[in-house]
């Protein structure tokens, strides 16, 4: 099997494109995968730390306003296409499977054209414009969120599978009990754990800075990770606040899999990725979606979260230290909520989204197979034809 898999700009285009890579690997040793993104993307250091082979071409997003800046970018969007076709030409990928990202839009155009099998999946519950377009033309659509489904063109609607988005295999296989062993948190304890991503959030900072007095007083256990940007004025603003050994705050958090392990709750932004982590585990969430995102898609992210009754979405524009802590001890102050919303989280979850994914990677490419093998026939079949027409003329003229 030969995979070509593209997408890049962020860690949640990058990141399932390498778990659908380790997937495949992991079930085909002999399969050969190739990546394709951009070279000053993200994917350009991250793909090459898990051993996969990387090739760049040229490309880059539109702005939303006419200048001479797009014009240049539609420039690079035909010498991408042509790098694209080149590199699609060289590998002849049995499958070619995009995560998102400008990069995804000349690599599985030109595989289309090629009539190769293409997938792309799609993170968030609003799709970009890339995938949007590419729904057209592609073999299978995937979705991470059930709503996306209603936001593609009518014409990809017969194309799309809900799989969910793939979640690393240690957060997969914590147990919050060890995970509370490990971060020195005791059973009886409730516990939130706070974060904005892998850069940080100003806005949940300063809120959760003003909440951290009520959390203290409560004698609430947490984990908060400021990003390492805003680490040292967060903690120069609550210098005067005494916290104990089992309230944390860190510029950032190395081990994920055990904090979100042993929280009850979890505050944080709407990345996709960071969502389908909580609900993969179950836990209720207050969700913080950016403000300013493409398509606004966090919002929609959230929403769709805080729609199933698996957490609470508040928007930037309405975040306050005083709106989050209520909204914090509305939860873990109700037991019975914070059990229905667990309950909510795990139905909305999908821990074996890669186990879907690769399932229609599969099918897909056993049906193209079983199409090859059956031109193989059909030509083999005319060719005999011709052969015994052969045999025939030449006995005729013998005689």
């Amino acid at each position: 099997m030969k995979v070509l898999l593209s997408g890049g700009g962020t860690g949640g285009h990058v990141y399932p494109a390498i778990a659908i890579a380790n997937k495949i690997k992991e079930e085909n040793p002999d399969a050969k995968i190739l990546f394709v993104g951009t070279e000053k993307g993200i994917e350009a250091e991250i793909v090459p730390k898990y051993g996969y082979d990387f090739k760049t071409v040229t490309v880059q997003g539109f702005r939303r306003k006419v200048d001479f800046e797009n014009v240049k970018r539609v420039f690079k969007l035909f010498k991408g296409l042509e790098e694209s076709r080149s590199i699609v030409k060289k590998f002849k990928p049995d499958i070619v499977i995009g995560t998102g990202g400008y990069v995804s839009g000349p690599v599985l155009f030109n595989a289309s054209l090629k009539n190769i099998p293409t997938i792309v999946h799609e993170q968030n519950s609003f799709p970009g414009v890339t995938n949007k377009i590419l729904s057209k033309v592609v073999t299978k659509v995937l979705t991470t969120f059930e709503d996306a489904k209603q936001r593609f063109p009518e014409k990809s609607q017969d194309k799309i599978v809900f799989t969910g988005n793939p979640v690393r295999k240690e957060i997969l296989l914590t147990k919050k009990n060890i995970a509370r062993r490990k971060l020195g948190i005791s059973e009886d304890k409730k516990m939130i754990l706070c974060y904005g991503g892998s850069g940080g959030s100003k806005k949940i900072n300063e809120a959760i800075k003003v909440a951290i007095n009520d959390l203290v007083k409560e004698d609430i256990a947490f984990i908060i990770a400021t990003g390492k940007v805003y680490y040292d004025e967060f903690v120069k603003d609550i210098e005067n606040i005494t916290l104990k050994p089992y309230q944390k705050v860190v510029p950032y958090l190395d081990d994920m899999a055990n904090a979100l392990g042993a929280s009850d709750l979890v505050i944080g932004g709407a990345g996709a990725t960071s969502i389908s982590e909580i609900t993969a585990l179950g836990k209720p969430s207050i969700i913080i979606p950016k403000a300013y995102t493409s398509e606004n898609h966090q919002e929609y992210n959230a929403k769709s979260v805080e729609n199933k009754g698996a957490g609470i979405c508040i928007l930037e524009k309405d975040l306050t230290g005083e709106v989050l802590s209520n909204s914090i001890f509305k939860i873990l102050g109700d037991n019975n909520l914070l059990s229905e919303m667990s309950e909510k989280s795990k139905e909305i979850g999908t821990p074996k989204a890669i186990d879907k994914i690769y399932e229609e990677i599969l099918k897909i490419y056993n049906e193209n197979n079983s199409k090859k093998e059956t031109v193989v026939e059909e030509i083999d079949e005319v060719e005999n034809k011709e052969e015994k027409k052969e045999e025939k003329v030449i006995g005729i003229k013998k005689k």
